[in-house]
């Protein structure tokens, strides 16, 4: 399954009320120094040192929206950043180091055969309708969130990240042991898992409901740090701050309540509406800032804020058992046959990079191949295929026993970056006689042709969120997602060695030996069987006012606003 953390789906209702004229954005952009200055300043004594405001909202927007409240279901961005401010996880992830440290859970440990893992709960904590969080409410969850609950039309949603999961069980009030039927290394990140399909905690009252009676967001009860007063399908979604929060994870040095008082998130699909709402001041912050609006946003004053994703990197899968991927000429000259530099100097800003590796280099584990398989060398290319018999035809695209080199791909765009990018691959790969079809479309349509990918695509185009190494398992396990379509049908792949490769990740926590883990499963991926094709590594785009301090990036590239505020303090 991919990421699918930034849906550019909308509504018409949402795209109306929105829209600016052309001449009233220019308008906007020129007045953007001005706003700046006017804005700029502090408003609030205590804000000129630095120190906290208390109060006021947040007016944030996005290029999505929510389509349910329920945080355990939401599969896109926009869903797992507002479920992640009012929900919280078992740890918290440090997003520099990747370093799992307490969060609802004071301590942990776990077998050596790393199947059971027990956590000591805080005692403190409780829903927002007052109930207690404990183990019984652990188990609950996990239960619901990986079996689901077909009398309440609740599907299950982690069986993919909670892999093998057996039972939680309640050794006490406080004492919660999770087990899994095979080694589950991965599982202690999981704990801290903040992006799609996330387990984040409800209380029992919310999971007693259905999937219809949760679209009610009053019903919808975590233990974070802002609960819902209103939710607006395809337009927006507004929390408020919860009275008597006072358990933020530690590492995040933040007491008590959050600072804001209310966000407002807003659905608005256009770049330019977003920045224009930006520079006008009608919002304070937006994420999705397009590469064109980064350097004249700066300019006028704005803070740009930008943190890699960490999992995967937009990469392409290649369908091993599909005619012509399925010869790994094909995909070892594709790696090698188009101009990464030409991409970053033409289509990235400095808030991205090109992917040197399928590992996004904030992942423990990620080993650089810039100077080998992901170097651009077309004539090496063109050898590789010369070699495995791929004639230059008259049009010049290759032919191999009557059969052009015609290779289709399904992308996604949600990200501005994904289709110019897919595009220069796309001229540089016909200079070598590859031609690469491009479908690129928004997520519904992705989502529905991504069923036939085995059968019709040669390329499916995509990222993962999981700051962990064993995000490569779970995406390319042939016993889980398969993202590369290892079958008999692959040619001198192994799927054995697929399996067990990979699957090494989820056998030990000794850093030493995952990070050696991590690298022959690179080597297996890129080198020996060259079953992906890296392109960048995306980034979540932040442009907010000079008054807005402390938006989070978590190490899913997520953001938290418990520590948010603005020094305005409207």
């Amino acid at each position: 399954m991919s990421d699918l953390h930034s849906s550019i789906e909308s509504a018409t209702s949402a795209r109306k009320k929105w829209r600016l004229p052309a001449i009233a954005f220019a308008i906007l952009l020129i007045a953007g120094i001005a706003f700046a200055a006017t804005r700029g300043g502090s408003a609030d004594p205590g804000a000129a040192d630095g120190a906290p405001v208390r109060g006021g909202t947040l007016q944030f927007a996005l290029i999505d929206y929510q389509r349910s409240p329920d945080p355990q279901w939401g599969t896109n961005y926009a869903e797992s950043l507002i479920g992640n401010n009012i929900t919280d996880k078992l740890t918290w992830q440090d997003p520099k180091t990747g370093e799992i440290t307490p969060w609802l859970a004071q301590s942990w440990e776990y077998n050596k055969d790393l199947t059971e893992f027990t956590f000591h709960l805080r005692r403190d904590v409780t829903f927002s309708d007052g109930s207690p969080f404990n183990a019984e409410a652990v188990k609950a969850n996990f239960d619901q969130y990986v079996h689901g609950d077909p009398s309440l039309g609740i599907l299950p949603n982690g069986a993919t990240l909670l892999s093998g999961y057996l039972e939680t069980r309640v050794v006490d009030q406080y004492t919660a042991v999770v087990r899994f039927e095979k080694p589950l290394a991965s599982f202690l990140q999981a704990s801290s898992f903040t992006a799609n399909a996330q387990p984040g905690f409800l209380s029992p009252s919310t999971l007693k409901l259905s999937a219809e009676q949760r679209t009610d967001p009053k019903k919808v009860i975590g233990t974070g740090p802002f609960v819902y007063e209103s939710w607006e399908p395809q337009a927006k979604t507004v929390l408020v701050k919860r009275n008597g929060y006072d358990w933020a994870p530690p590492a995040l040095r933040h007491q008590g309540e959050a600072y804001l008082d209310r966000i407002v998130f807003n659905t608005i699909p256009e770049a330019s509406v977003r920045t224009g709402s930006l520079v006008s001041g009608t919002i304070d912050a937006t994420l999705d800032v397009g590469t064109t609006d980064e350097k004249p946003l700066s300019a006028q004053g704005f803070e740009i804020l930008h943190r890699g994703v960490s999992g995967t990197a937009i990469r392409f899968d290649f369908n091993s058992s599909l005619f012509p991927t399925n010869d790994i000429a094909v995909r070892k000259a594709i790696q090698l046959g188009w101009d990464r530099q030409t991409i970053q100097k033409t289509i990235l800003t400095d808030s991205y990079s090109v992917a040197n590796s399928i590992l996004e280099p904030s992942v423990p584990g990620h080993v650089d191949y810039s100077g080998s398989v992901l170097k651009y060398d077309p004539e090496q290319a063109a050898r590789i295929l010369d070699e495995a018999g791929w004639a230059t035809g008259p049009d010049g695209i290759r032919v191999k026993d009557g059969k052009k080199l015609v290779v289709k791909l399904l992308g996604i765009n949600n990200l501005v970056v994904n289709k110019p990018a897919y595009e220069s691959i796309q001229q540089d790969l016909r200079k070598i006689g590859i031609d690469l079809q491009l479908t690129v479309v928004p997520i519904p349509d992705y989502t529905a042709q991504q069923a036939k990918a085995k059968t019709d695509w040669n390329v499916v185009a995509a990222n993962r969120s999981r700051n962990d190494p064993a995000v490569l398992n779970l995406q390319y396990g042939p016993q889980n997602g398969n993202g590369a379509y290892v079958t008999k049908d692959s040619t001198g792949v192994d799927a054995n060695e697929v399996t067990q490769v990979l699957g090494r990740l989820e056998t030990t926590l000794d850093p030493a030996a995952r990070t050696q883990y991590a690298k022959e499963a690179q080597d297996l991926l890129l080198d020996k069987y060259a079953l992906v094709n890296p392109v960048y590594n995306p980034s979540q785009v932040i442009a907010q006012a000079p008054y807005v301090h402390g938006i989070v990036f978590d190490a899913q590239s997520r953001n938290h606003f418990v520590d948010t505020w603005k020094s305005d303090g409207k």
